[in-house]
């Protein structure tokens, strides 16, 4: 989202800074000049395998039938559709936009490995944050997998959707050592979890590495049909969903929230929720998280693959780490050789040559030859100091709440943010919410 190079669009005579004064009380600040107040963003490079899968299109409408909503949710892809599951109720009116077509942002470019382990490990975690909070979002981020389990199966929603292992390989920044200790902290917090040793490793899976941990509590999906499916269930029980609709500018008051669009409409909201990924609001660019780059990749479907990817995912603790898996359809989709760049994966040359290295190490990795990969892609990707994502009230703007589920597994983190924002619109606490919220101090 990204206000117009001109300055705000008028209304008939009335500019929209006009407007918004007009709509928010005298005691309120009033908007005098236009905000940028999203980071825009291509969300991904390349053609993503998703794309060119089928039921992942969502009907929409173009306009508006009302100017005023309880709950207005900015961002049409997983965590916007999740966060609509959790809000539509049948009392609400929800309102979704995107300035895109929906579901045609990040969530095309996810491999969409549904973890419920947190990039940084659990004993690693609980230094940085303290044993009770780290097993708290741990647990939670399990509990979540098991929720997006249920709701894939309530809506009945075909997206490939499949329960996982997880085998988490021992590398250069977490060694065996590393991995044992990271069992014991599990089991301590009562999340199930096996060391591997290294001659297992190699008798269970041809893996030449010194240790891995092998858990359950994960899963796989095509995230393009998944979104779309969820969305769909939303609108059906009563949400709007308009596309393409571009915010431009944003206030709140102590009862309401307004948007400025770039058609020039002003829309009020009760709450209002950004799920808008990667393109996030930039009064929260210094919250302690950073954009980066990821590149992947998907061979042709029927490739032959080890039996045992048909029931596990895989990646690595290492620095840039590797991560894959295989699809219903027979495809191994890899990725990573993540680099601190926002804008390194817009570079066609860099996905040419990162496309080649992910494929040798997944080739070194499985000990087999693989075919040259029918689709390769890049895209930016949120990275915290603690690998867990940003949710809540954002500061200084009431009835304002942001979705930022950065880290290896945001659609995990979508499901965690769907249920702590549905939590506070309705007027309880969530018990897990300081743990994700802005500006606690702990990242």
């Amino acid at each position: 989202m990204q206000a117009p190079a001109q300055g705000l669009p008028r209304i008939g005579n009335f500019s929209v800074a006009a407007t918004f004064q007009r709509r928010i009380p005298a005691s309120e600040p009033a908007i005098s000049t236009p905000r940028d107040i999203t980071k825009q963003r291509k969300l991904h490079e390349s053609r993503p395998l998703w794309a060119e899968t089928p039921r992942i299109g969502v009907r929409a409408a173009h306009t508006l039938s009302r100017s005023d909503y309880d709950v207005i949710i900015v961002g049409a892809g997983i965590s916007g559709a999740l966060a609509a599951h959790a809000l539509t109720d049948g009392r609400r009116s929800v309102l979704i936009v995107d300035r895109r077509a929906p579901v045609r942002g990040s969530t095309l470019a996810s491999t969409a490995m549904i973890q419920h382990e947190i990039d940084i490990p659990l004993h690693k975690l609980a230094g940085l944050i303290g044993v009770k909070k780290a097993n708290r979002a741990w647990c939670r981020s399990a509990r979540a997998v098991e929720q997006l389990t249920h709701i894939v199966a309530d809506l009945d929603i075909s997206c490939a959707f499949e329960r996982k292992k997880t085998l988490f390989l021992a590398g250069d920044e977490y060694g065996s050592r590393a991995l044992r200790s990271e069992v014991e902290a599990r089991h301590a917090t009562g999340i199930a979890a096996d060391f591997v040793d290294a001659a297992a490793l190699e008798q269970q899976f041809g893996i030449d590495r010194t240790g891995a941990i092998l858990s359950d509590i994960s899963a796989s999906a095509n995230p393009a049909q998944m979104a779309a499916g969820i969305l769909r269930a939303a609108v059906e029980r009563g949400a709007e969903l308009v596309s393409p609709l571009e915010i431009t500018d944003l206030r709140s008051t102590g009862d309401r929230a307004f948007l400025a669009t770039a058609e020039g409409k002003i829309l009020s909201a009760g709450h209002v929720v950004f799920c808008s990924g990667y393109e996030f609001l930039k009064s929260l660019a210094q919250e302690g998280h950073s954009v980066v780059s990821t590149w992947a990749l998907a061979t042709p479907p029927g490739t032959a693959l080890p039996g045992w990817l048909k029931d596990c995912i895989v990646w690595e603790g290492a620095d840039p780490y590797l991560y894959l898996r295989s699809s219903r359809d027979g495809r191994l989709i890899v990725g990573g050789e993540d680099e601190e760049s926002e804008t390194a994966y817009a570079s066609p040359k860099k996905l040419a040559s990162k496309a080649k290295v992910i494929r040798r190490k997944a080739e070194a990795l499985l000990g087999m030859s693989l075919p040259d990969p029918e689709f390769a892609w890049a895209a930016p990707f949120g990275t915290t100091s603690t690998g867990l994502p940003l949710i809540g009230a954002v500061p200084g703007l009431d009835r304002v709440f942001a979705v930022m589920g950065f880290g290896g597994n945001g659609i995990t983190f979508s499901q965690i943010a769907a249920e702590i924002v549905s939590a506070a619109i309705s007027g309880h606490a969530d018990p897990d919410a300081d743990i994700f919220a802005f500006g606690n101090g702990t990242r």
